[in-house]
């Protein structure tokens, strides 16, 4: 079987999954439409679709997140397996957790199970607005929202951070010295040199004590590009996969990150703005107290660990499937990474 034709039956496979789904939490009548697959995201299936409700009358637009799939040569489905992140059903219900925090999200409609025809997933509400970073930062419809994305970004990452650890699913804790191991291994593991990182990992393992001490959820790829924006400002934190517990201010350090700016790198938050905005609605939304020296080492660190993402995009796992041609595209940033952690350590 042709990969187009294993992926047309996995489509066609999906679209019935969702209209029982809709059946069974709209009511009989309910209908599925427009079932597109949206080619954002390396890691994970985004579909974009409408639910009709039973009247005919209504239609709920929604977004699907599941598992990518590998197709078989026999025809079946499987789940892509992946060295990071929290499966489905833990990320829809942090999303949850999130809104009830008073976190801008979308509301999450149904989850999917696992099993014959599909992986595992979740339907959550449709926002509008745009998640495109570059759009963000250089369309004129976003230029009343860019002053103010700092300082809400900083007040929902206070909210999220604020989660009771005793209402959270379980999540993987990240220490900063494992993290750097596993870092050296995965370079080690590739036969290629990477002298850049290899500096900068030890530089961050020789001043843990920058890094803070505190301990709570975080989002893990709080950026510009996974948030909702309209032209008042931020309406949705998005892509919760690598959500795990640690420190909370690896959350601030990574929106800080040069390759988020898209080519703004005057404002060193996402492109759109300052660090004292972020702090200071960080502050509102009721976080504790977050030093610029975190700030620095956390963006270090942050830069170190998407140059490692880029060289796993590049190589892939061992008896796993074979590089996509988007992920190839991400493995080639490597080197300007590489070249923005020297640049930030100097």
């Amino acid at each position: 079987m042709s990969t187009t034709a294993g992926q047309d039956q996995a489509a066609l496979q999906l679209h019935l999954v969702l209209s029982d789904k809709a059946v069974a939490v709209y009511g009989a009548g309910a209908a599925v439409d427009n079932l597109t697959k949206l080619s954002a995201g390396a890691s994970r299936e985004t579909w974009t679709f409408d639910v009709v409700a039973p009247d005919g009358c209504d239609s709920i637009p929604l977004i699907l997140k599941r598992d990518p799939l590998t197709h078989l040569a026999d025809g079946s489905i499987t789940a892509e397996a992946s060295r990071f992140g929290v499966d489905r059903h833990t990320e829809g219900r942090l999303i949850e957790l999130a809104g009830a925090a008073g976190v801008p999200a979308p509301q999450v409609a149904f989850f999917l199970d696992a099993d014959a025809r599909t992986t595992s997933g979740f339907a959550m509400q449709r926002l509008d607005g745009e998640t495109l970073g570059r759009r963000i930062l250089r369309d004129d419809a976003y230029a009343k929202a860019r002053p103010r994305l700092a300082f809400q970004c900083g007040e929902a990452a206070a909210r999220f951070h604020s989660i009771a650890a005793d209402s959270l699913p379980p999540l993987d804790s990240m220490d900063v010295g494992e993290e750097l191991n596993f870092y050296h291994d995965l370079m080690q593991a590739t036969g290629h040199p990477y002298p850049g990182f290899e500096y900068g990992s030890r530089w961050l393992g020789e001043r843990t004590e920058m890094a803070g001490r505190c301990h709570a959820l975080v989002h893990g790829d709080f950026r510009n590009g996974n948030i909702v924006v309209g032209p008042e400002g931020l309406r949705g934190v998005l892509d919760w996969e690598i959500a795990h517990l640690g420190n909370p201010a690896s959350d601030l350090g990574w929106m800080c990150v040069r390759s988020w700016r898209y080519g703004h790198f005057g404002k060193p938050v996402g492109g759109f703005g300052e660090i004292d905005d972020l702090l200071a609605g960080y502050e509102a939304g009721g976080g504790g107290p977050v030093s610029a020296e975190a700030i620095r080492y956390w963006e270090i660190f942050g830069t170190l660990r998407w140059g490692m993402l880029c060289i796993g995009m590049a190589y892939p796992e061992a008896g796993g499937p074979p590089v996509s041609m988007e992920k190839a595209a991400i493995g080639r940033r490597t080197a300007e990474t590489e070249y923005d952690l020297l640049q930030l350590i100097d």
